[in-house]
């Protein structure tokens, strides 16, 4: 029995994902996210978006770059 790919256009990826359209050209033209290209249609599958997704996630205690430390304030 043949596995169905449940195909999503650019539009619909970058909607499920939260991002415009250019991040998700991004993604793709850097190898982050398979895509597919039929004639002038790109299609993404559904189940890649997820893997992407899942590739994604932020490891705890990963980030604190992100934030300032905090000010103390001098006497």
């Amino acid at each position: 029995m043949a596995i169905q790919n449940q195909w999503l256009s650019s539009k619909e990826a970058s909607d499920l994902l939260g991002v415009n359209l250019r991040t998700l050209y991004r993604f793709i033209d850097e190898g982050h996210l398979v895509a597919y290209k039929f004639g002038r249609v790109i299609r993404v599958k559904e189940v890649d978006v997820s893997a992407f997704v899942d590739a994604s996630r932020i490891v705890p205690g990963s980030i604190g770059h992100l934030y300032p430390e905090p000010v103390t304030p001098s006497l």
